[in-house]
């Protein structure tokens, strides 16, 4: 069977063994984050040949499964690749959403510059996602905090061993219902300071979002959780020690006037899509919003004085989640007593109810998907 979906058509070969309602029913009782997957997996190939020849086909919706490839494959040895993370919401009448996932197709293809891979035309990027949930949307959560996480990818296929771009390449979208990311109440949560290791470096990838950043970043998450933290923080040593993002979320600081500070993009900090979507709910809101460099020391000092009144922390995964302690060998910043501020709770309930439909919606950020 054909289905159109943004004007790009996608032929579906289903599952002739998908779960059932109750092996659904049992998992969606308790989905964690990123440990079941549904029925189905959306795919677009692309291919040219050395005159450039080519481009993006045979989009179609497969039964989710092991991947075949050849062991020479260029994202085996040159890590071409990249991903996006997103979710789909159930709202009360039971239609499906997305959030932004306009700004997610922007920023795969910034990545994709950066990384020598050709550019996905946004209309594969939506369609998939649609046909994707369109076949597994029994599998979007309705819980409080839950969705259908959303994992859009691309990986270089091509099966040779030369140092080029690659010529064969495979996007693809899988989808995993999700809770809270940290588990249970909405909590501070402690970060581990990271004083040997860099997330990016000026002129790296830092600014895309690619799977070698975050393989970087995973000897100093395993050290903060070692030191019973969350998360870790990356730092730009070289610059006066000024905050960068955390292994996986951006960093927001609520000064006492109630304004909101973030880091400045500066080529090593990824920008989320969840960043975006919060300094433009904190104007709404008639809050300022300044981007800039903000140092460790101002951190500290900022907490000391009050200056600094709440620390949060965003990204897609866990939208929101306020920042109790900073902490490291030597520093304790904050309070491991720490409560959730009002202006994180403020921001974080409007962009939820944004996101799941008991907001309006005035910018037009969602997008029905079922």
């Amino acid at each position: 069977m054909t289905q159109t979906a943004h004007g790009v058509e996608f032929t579906q070969h289903l599952s002739e063994t998908p779960k059932s309602a109750e092996e659904r029913a049992a998992i969606l009782a308790n989905p964690g984050f990123g440990d079941y997957f549904t029925d189905h997996t959306a795919i677009v190939d692309y291919s040219v040949d050395a005159a450039g020849n080519g481009g993006w086909h045979d989009a179609r919706v497969e039964p989710y499964g092991p991947i075949s490839l050849d062991p020479s494959a260029a994202v085996l040895h040159y890590g071409q690749e990249i991903f996006e993370g997103l979710k789909a919401y159930r709202h009360a009448d039971g239609s499906i959403w997305t959030f932004r996932a306009e700004a997610n197709a922007a920023r795969l293809n910034k990545s994709a510059r950066r990384l020598a891979l050709p550019e996905l035309p946004e209309e594969y990027f939506l369609g998939a996602i649609r046909e994707l949930v369109a076949a597994d949307k029994g599998w979007v959560p309705s819980g409080d905090g839950e969705a259908l996480y959303l994992r859009p990818f691309m990986i270089a296929t091509e099966a040779f061993l030369g140092v080029r771009a690659a010529r064969e390449v495979s996007f693809r979208v899988i989808a995993s219902p999700a809770g809270n990311y940290f588990g249970g109440e909405l909590k501070p949560v402690s970060i581990w300071i990271s004083r040997e290791y860099a997330r990016a470096g000026r002129g790296g990838t830092g600014a895309a979002k690619c799977g070698g950043n975050y393989a970087a970043s995973l000897i100093a998450q395993q050290e903060a959780e070692a030191h019973g933290c969350k998360q870790v923080l990356f730092l730009d040593q070289f610059n006066d020690n000024a905050v960068e993002e955390l292994g996986g979320m951006n960093v927001f600081f609520v000064m006492k006037d109630g304004s909101l500070v973030t880091p400045a993009l500066s080529g090593t900090i990824l920008e989320g899509i969840t960043r975006m979507s919060v300094i433009q709910v904190a104007r709404d809101m008639g809050r300022e919003v300044t981007e800039r460099k903000i140092t460790l020391d101002e951190w500290r000092e900022g907490v000391a004085s009050g200056e600094i009144a709440e620390v949060f922390a965003c990204g897609t995964a866990a939208v929101i989640t306020p920042i109790g302690v900073l902490k490291d060998a030597t520093e304790f910043i904050g309070s491991e007593d720490a409560t959730a501020g009002e202006t994180t709770l403020a921001i974080r309930a409007q962009l939820l109810g944004i996101q799941t439909g008991t907001v309006e919606d005035t910018h037009g950020w969602l997008t029905r998907l079922a």
